[in-house]
């Protein structure tokens, strides 16, 4: 654990997941570990919805369908008809996110987000899905998204617009990573304070900023998807 702290008991260690050996060498593993978890969580969840899919909603139904149909409508408000259509990569996304940053909370548990890899993996997903959406869309065309609003800007505009978007998949990485892991730093040292009296109410307030985190990297995906789909001016 950073800055000395004692690491606490989690459960990859004691699964023997906490790492492996490639060609000789010991590789971190147990944010790969916890990232099955995340997922093998949200198809159970997936499973359990689509089989109690009713009229009248149930419990569980409920609480997707506000999501789902909330966060929909909020797409389809900012990029029109055209959001419909990608919709189903940003709210994978955001419940991907959420699920393994709300692990974090959860004893014996770390948050993959928390592991600069795994935010990297996902923001070159990002970064390389709304490329595409662009180019599908434009076609060469696309291209005149980098170059400005006059022919003769192309020279200045093209080199900053193309650092721009380079840099989105490092912004959402360390953004991600930064926030995540210094709330599990934060989280080890009032335990380490007051384990109950200073831990349990802390608990409630990063629950809200994960959650809040896993909000801005779906809002900025849509930004850069709802710029990809617009017209070049």
């Amino acid at each position: 654990m950073a800055s000395g702290l004692p690491h606490p008991l989690l459960l990859a260690p004691l699964a023997g997941m906490d790492s492996i050996t490639i060609n000789g060498e010991v590789v971190n593993f147990s944010h790969v570990f916890y990232t099955w978890i995340a997922m093998a969580i949200l198809f159970t969840l997936a499973f359990l919805v689509r089989g109690q899919i009713k009229l009248v909603p149930g419990k569980l139904q409920n609480v997707f369908e506000v999501i789902i149909g909330g966060l929909e409508d909020f797409v389809v408000g900012n990029i029109g008809e055209d959001g419909r259509k990608i919709f189903h990569v940003l709210i994978a996304l955001f419940l991907f996110i959420i699920t393994m940053n709300l692990m974090g909370l959860v004893p014996g548990f770390d948050a993959p987000t928390a592991n600069v890899n795994t935010n990297a993996a996902m923001a070159l997903f990002t970064f390389g899905y709304y490329n595409w959406i662009g180019l599908r869309r434009w076609g060469v065309g696309y291209i005149k998204h980098f170059c400005g609003p006059f022919w003769w800007l192309t020279p200045l505009m093209l080199p900053l617009e193309l650092i721009s978007h380079c840099a989105r998949p490092l912004s959402l990485t360390l953004r991600l990573f930064g926030n995540i892991r210094g709330e599990e730093i934060v989280l080890i040292l009032f335990f380490l304070l007051a384990p109950l009296v200073g831990t349990i109410p802390i608990y409630f307030l990063f629950g809200l900023a994960k959650c809040l985190q896993a909000f801005i990297w779906f809002m900025l995906s849509m930004i850069y998807l709802k710029g990809s789909l617009e017209h070049a001016h």
